[in-house]
């Protein structure tokens, strides 16, 4: 027996702010669910599954037109035509969803209760000798335990569960359906497929209690290969799982050591070669990066001097070496100079009681609040696409009333001013020994 696990494709996910990034492929990105979706289905096709699973968050929520469901519709009509069973939960994102209460699915999918955990009744599963219990999200908000009220595995048969839950917490994931690897285990079930959690993760094998992470990466925090599992279960009811990459677009940041570049110009040689080694992994697929330049660097004054130069001098490395396959999503120049700040540290002049004052910050935070009282101004006259989202604590944008934020602006302004600085006093000793 073989079947599909897949979960989190959030079909149409709109993917705010792209118009903002200058050269953003936006139709790539806005239409890589779909193509993903349709990857699943030609791999459920091709690999003969015997059934697909989809552990919630099919969708993204009230979708804005009902296209996004035809779309589905058209997909699941496909696995009907190769009598292929589609059985699929409600997560937090599809729980209320309007639109899809009265969305007329194919007979092959079956979508379980939000009632009561339920154990799908389609005439194929009952064939294989297959059991899948399961339970769908009748609010976004659900708190309780679902697992708790599962079925008990039934003798004789290959049992699964799916569910949709963030177990006992992950980062940057709401707390959903919470329960505990011991609560799943306690069921006796073969196979827990799981969704919610949007990276990939085995957290064991007997029983197998995986999260095949979502189909489809959406932003630069998903970042990395996404798709689904492929199961095979033997003669002797033993489980396997394969995890099969279905992405269309990939999400990667390159973290480039600047330690070994003398100046700006080494810097792009160590970035193309590094290119290359990312896309060769990204296997054709279109490629978004960010590109992250770090350490201590005998280039810092260089880049700190110019950054708007050397920022575009890296998107010009990546057009060249691969225009139709990688998209730069930003770039962020965080080195520091090789000498060691210690000895102006100590010093009685300006740069010393600047690096100090930073350092200070450092370890009194708030004493950073009463500027945001100065920064109300500029609110006032920046638009509101500028400003970060509140709801969201990894979006990009401006936080000016947030003390952590404004002291990493003041741990990245030190290198940059103090490079500056430096630059600017050896010009004036040059100067006056010349005069």
């Amino acid at each position: 027996m073989r079947f599909i696990h897949a979960a989190d494709i959030h079909l149409d996910s709109p993917l705010r702010g792209l118009e903002k990034y200058e050269g953003a492929p936006v139709d790539e990105i806005r239409g890589a669910t779909r193509r993903a979706l349709e990857n699943l289905v030609e791999l459920t096709l091709e690999r003969q599954a015997d059934f697909l699973l989809i552990a919630g968050d099919l969708y993204d929520g009230d979708w804005q037109d009902h296209n996004t469901g035809l779309f589905f519709v058209a997909q699941m009509a496909r696995l009907r035509e190769a009598e292929i069973p589609v059985v699929l939960i409600r997560g937090n994102h599809d729980a209320e969803s309007r639109m899809t209460r009265s969305l007329l699915l194919p007979e092959n999918v079956h979508m379980l209760s939000t009632r009561k955990a339920e154990t799908c009744a389609a005439p194929r599963l009952e064939q294989l000798g297959v059991a899948v219990h399961g339970r769908s999200f009748a609010q976004a908000a659900e708190r309780e335990n679902l697992a708790l009220d599962y079925p008990e595995a039934r003798g004789g048969c290959f049992n699964i569960g799916l569910l949709h839950t963030s177990l006992d917490g992950r980062p940057d994931h709401d707390p959903y359906a919470p329960c505990t690897v011991d609560d799943l285990v306690a069921k006796g079930y073969d196979y827990w497929a799981l969704g919610h959690i949007h990276q990939r993760e085995v957290l064991q094998q007997d029983p197998w209690i995986v999260f095949p992470g979502n189909l489809q990466g959406r932003h630069i925090r998903e970042t990395g290969a996404k798709g689904c599992l492929i199961v095979e279960v033997d003669g002797r009811g033993k489980a396997s799982a394969e995890f099969e990459p279905l992405d269309v677009l990939r999400w990667r940041t390159c973290r480039l050591d600047a330690a070994e570049a003398e100046d700006g110009e080494a810097l792009l040689g160590l970035f193309a070669q590094q290119l290359d080694d990312t896309l060769a992994e990204a296997e054709e697929r279109l490629t978004a990066l960010r590109v992250v330049v770090e350490g201590a660097t005998a280039a810092h004054q260089q880049l700190a001097g110019d950054a708007p130069r050397w920022v575009n001098e890296l998107r010009g490395v990546a057009l060249d070496r691969a225009s139709d396959r990688v998209w730069i999503e930003r770039v962020k120049l965080q080195t520091r100079p090789r000498h060691d700040l210690s000895d102006l540290l100590q010093g009685d002049g300006p740069l010393g009681e600047m690096i100090r004052y930073v350092r200070q910050l450092e370890q009194h935070p708030d004493e950073l609040k009463p500027l945001t009282g100065f920064l109300d101004e500029l609110r006032r006259k920046l638009p509101d696409e500028v400003f970060a989202r509140t709801d969201d604590p990894h979006a990009d944008g401006l936080r000016i009333d947030d003390p952590q934020w404004l002291l990493q602006l003041a741990r990245d302004a030190e290198p940059l001013l103090v490079g500056r600085l430096q630059d600017h006093g050896g010009s004036a000793a040059a100067e006056e020994a010349r005069a």
